[in-house]
């Protein structure tokens, strides 16, 4: 093994680790900028500029554009879109951590959805965690006897998260990944634009304070990360990558609480325990 191979097996979980951290950062961020602009101009502006940088970083993805990936780029971007839409108009309506907490449930809704869509097996220790998601849940979003509509949202965008990664896990083999996620994010760009539309209109960005997140999250959270993520995972296993990535939900707590002003409650605290529980679990079973 040569020293630049080792040095990169060594740098390889820690760059996938600071990829984890932008997207926990990314919650808190988000916050404040979509209380002053409307989710989808926010998340237009978001994808439009990811995929732009994306493109001008490699120019010669245009050209790997065929019928088949477009097609199949499309649906999981169709999927992806919705799970963000979704997601940040939960973010809207509740608190970070907890935004954070139940996102991290795609890891459980996965297998769930394959079994509906694929008849695959689930096993008992699955459903064990299926169960443990659910009181984790439960403490997360029930306010006396009702749900609140941002965790119903939020919980949403973690099935369509879920149906996103059965895409990928079907299509993603013989295809080339990069261009596959230029067309994913231009298709959620497009969502959004739609959705835009719908409320009235696209408008920019009210002040630099939302321009500079939007360049963050479009930069550094999509097209940054994705180049870090596919990098990274030359030098690891797959179910390394999962569990390093479900750092997430940690790291968005985290910051929830540093940076957010948001107080950690027993609630959200045993809640949030029992989701990155199942989570893991799930996850290292496959490994």
């Amino acid at each position: 093994m040569s020293s630049i191979h080792a040095l990169r097996l060594r740098l390889a979980p820690w760059a996938l680790l600071l990829v984890a951290a932008s997207w926990g950062l990314a919650f808190v961020v988000m916050k404040d900028s979509i209380a002053r602009q409307s989710v989808n101009n926010f998340l237009f502006s978001r994808f439009l500029l990811a995929a732009v940088a994306m493109v001008i970083l490699r120019p010669r993805v245009i050209k790997l554009f065929n019928k088949d990936l477009l097609i199949r780029g499309m649906v999981a971007g169709f999927f992806l879109g919705s799970g963000y839409i979704l997601q940040t108009l939960g973010l809207e309506r509740t608190g970070v951590a907890v935004t954070g907490f139940i996102t991290g449930l795609y890891v459980v809704t996965t297998p769930l959805i394959a079994a509906i869509l694929f008849r695959e097996k689930i096993t008992a220790l699955t459903w064990g965690c299926v169960a443990l998601a659910t009181a984790g849940l439960a403490l997360l979003s029930l306010h006396g006897f009702a749900i609140g509509f941002g965790e119903l949202l939020v919980l949403g965008s973690a099935f369509a998260f879920g149906a996103h990664i059965i895409c990928l896990g079907r299509w993603s083999n013989g295809r080339d990944a990069y261009a596959l996620t230029v067309v994913q994010i231009s298709t959620c760009a497009v969502l959004a634009g739609i959705a835009s539309m719908v409320e009235g209109g696209y408008s920019l960005p009210p002040d630099w304070g939302v321009w500079s997140t939007i360049v963050f999250t479009a930069i550094i959270c999509t097209a940054v990360a994705f180049i870090v993520q596919t990098w990274s995972q030359a030098y690891m296993t797959t179910s390394k990558v999962a569990v390093i990535l479900t750092m997430e939900v940690v790291f968005a707590a985290l910051f929830a609480i540093l940076i957010g002003g948001e107080s950690l409650t027993l609630r959200i605290a045993l809640g949030g325990t029992a989701v990155v529980t199942a989570m893991y679990v799930i996850v290292l079973k496959e490994a």
